[in-house]
């Protein structure tokens, strides 16, 4: 008997379908569980769903400065304004950059969409004023290890003391006030007199000051400190805004530990536009981070001013505020007269030097924002928007559903379960998302999913056709299965591939609502091959083994008779002709 002939065997091996089922649907009960143990069970919708207002802004450089609308510049932009947004008390808003001049602005419904159009469409207003009281807008907090000190400004203008040309200030923690009369600073503080441009402009030497504010507006001041609650957003975005340059303020600020402080301000004495650049950079006698500021010519000489005045002071008087929209960003204090460059130190971290520079340096951008278009959408008109576009993928699922029923028969069952299947993951993955990455369902993501419909849908055809001609040359169903396998495998993963990398780059180079449609797209296409590999390959494998499906019932849709199946070929033997006639 001759030996069998080495070889690879039958291809597609009949594995052990029952882990494959096993696997996913510990998946499926994974991620329902953990949606409804987060509380997040329905995804999070967009603002073309939810409601909500969507504001374009377009950048524009002053005249022979167009090479400021950059990267860096958009970015910091944007900054400046998830600021504001936030300010306003607004959760779950979107601000980002569209192409090289373009910021798109997505605000979620139950925000004064006149007050938003405001606030984002604005250039950014940053002025340095003297600290003339503060005290903080919340309990203290239990210390934990040494408290970090408040920033605290040195100069670099090669007049130092040390011997190097530099001199700079060793930092102190700030005093509180609290509980000292807000009267005797405002008595104590200077008001600049104001220039022909607009500009304020410091007094020439720190006894140079105004006479003391009128009883009336001091108690006014006093008691809109006194009511003035940081911990309030609304509070704390209103309590800087619609004043002027030359005003006495309060305003709202972290320190250096992250806790709110509310701040007395006085006027401003140096404009933002004042600064011509800053930087966050390491300080390399100490190894911490530090915030280089680099001023104009007149801008130098303004802060001069203030820096010399201030320096003699007693703190916290001896502070000045960098405000930015109003809010306090970092209120150093001085303990030496600076002039064209400076640097602010302190505890500082790599990001909160960097932000801090971007803040100053924002000030100084030669951009403007305009308002191209603005799109509001109510919710009830997101709602029926949303009801529109679940009735779409309703008909378009019972129109892949009834042409399964009638072309497939009994695998239609196969590929229903297996559209069930991926509509879990798809559904619990995008509820899960939502918190996680911040991703919302939007009208193009509800499209790119009523797509997805057909892709997985087609995953299901190719196998069955490849199970069909398998059948059609004679092969009965469970071989048909295995063999069918192989050839459909790579068809299928073949064109997901295409599907994905098109989604892909639709993701890479769109911005906004666009990328919905390409995430939704790209994220059901791969749970496609894990629900073709994991789900519908098992099934089949399991149901071959049946009666109705291994005999070929004629609801089957692998009847062999209606398919047109042809017997085996089968080899004739030749008799060959006998030589001796006595054979014959």
């Amino acid at each position: 008997m001759a030996a069998p002939k080495k070889g690879r065997g039958p291809a597609g091996g009949q594995g052990r379908p029952g882990r494959a089922l096993a696997l996913i649907l510990i998946a499926m009960v994974a991620l329902t569980g953990g949606m409804f143990w987060s509380g997040h069970t329905t995804p999070r919708l967009g603002i073309d769903l939810a409601g909500g207002t969507t504001i374009t802004l377009k950048a524009e450089a002053e005249k022979g400065k167009e090479d400021a609308v950059n990267e860096t510049n958009m970015n910091t932009a944007v900054g400046i304004i998830e600021r504001r947004v936030n300010g306003l008390g607004v959760s779950e808003a979107e601000v980002q950059t569209q192409g090289k001049e373009h910021i798109i602005v997505n605000i979620p419904k139950g925000t004064n969409s006149k007050q938003a159009r405001e606030q984002v469409g604005t250039t950014a207003q940053l002025y340095f004023r003297p600290v003339l009281t503060y005290a903080p807008s919340e309990p203290a907090a239990k210390p934990s290890g040494s408290p970090k000190p408040s920033p605290s400004a040195s100069a670099s203008d090669g007049k130092g003391t040390d011997g190097k040309g530099k001199s700079s200030a060793t930092p102190s923690a700030s005093a509180t006030t609290q509980g000292r009369p807000v009267t005797d600073g405002l008595k104590k503080a200077p008001t600049p007199s104001a220039t022909a441009s607009g500009s304020p402009k410091a007094t020439e030497t720190p006894k140079a000051s105004t006479p003391p504010a009128p009883d009336a507006a001091t108690a006014a001041l006093e008691k809109k400190f006194a009511a003035l609650n940081c911990l309030d957003p609304k509070q704390r975005s209103a309590a800087g805004q619609d004043v002027k340059p030359t005003d006495t303020i309060v305003a709202c600020g972290k320190n250096g530990i992250g806790q709110w402080e509310k701040y007395i301000l006085g006027p401003a004495e140096v404009d933002g536009k004042d600064v011509d650049d800053a930087k966050a950079a390491i300080d390399e006698r100490v190894g911490q981070w530090i915030v280089q500021m680099e001023f104009t010519d007149a801008g130098a000489k303004k802060f001069q001013k203030i820096t010399g005045r201030l320096s003699q002071q007693q703190p916290p008087m001896n502070q000045f505020a960098i405000v930015l929209d109003g809010e306090v960003v970092s209120a150093p204090s001085v303990r030496t007269t600076l002039s064209a460059n400076a640097e602010i130190s302190g505890s500082f971290t790599q990001e909160s030097a960097q932000d801090l520079g971007n803040i100053l340096s924002y000030g100084a951008l030669p951009l403007s924002f305009n308002e191209e278009s603005v799109t509001t959408v109510t919710a009830a008109l997101g709602g029926e928007q949303l009801e529109a576009g679940l009735i779409a993928g309703a008909i378009g699922l019972a129109l892949v559903v009834i042409y399964l029923v009638v072309y497939y028969r009994g695998l239609s069952l196969i590929a229903i379960l297996s559209l069930l299947a991926s509509a879990v993951l798809t559904y619990t993955l995008m509820a899960l998302l939502g918190p996680a990455i911040g991703f919302a369902l939007n009208l193009p993501a509800v499209c790119g999913a009523i797509v997805a419909i057909g892709i997985t849908a087609d995953s299901f055809i190719v196998y069955f056709e490849r199970i069909r001609d398998e059948v059609r040359e004679g092969r009965t169903l469970r071989p048909a299965v295995e063999r069918a396998w192989p050839r459909a495998r790579r068809t299928i993963l073949v064109s997901d591939f295409v599907s994905f990398l098109a989604a892909a780059v639709l993701f890479v180079v769109t911005v906004g609502k666009v990328q919905g449609f390409a995430f939704t797209l790209g994220l059901t296409t791969l749970l496609d091959v894990v629900v073709v590999f994991l789900f519908t390959k098992p099934i089949m494998t399991l149901l071959a083994r049946t009666k109705f499906f291994g005999n070929g019932h004629a609801w089957s849709g692998l009847d062999p008779k209606r398919l047109g199946a042809q017997p085996p070929l089968r080899r004739s033997r030749r008799v060959s002709a006998p030589t001796d006639p006595k054979e014959a």
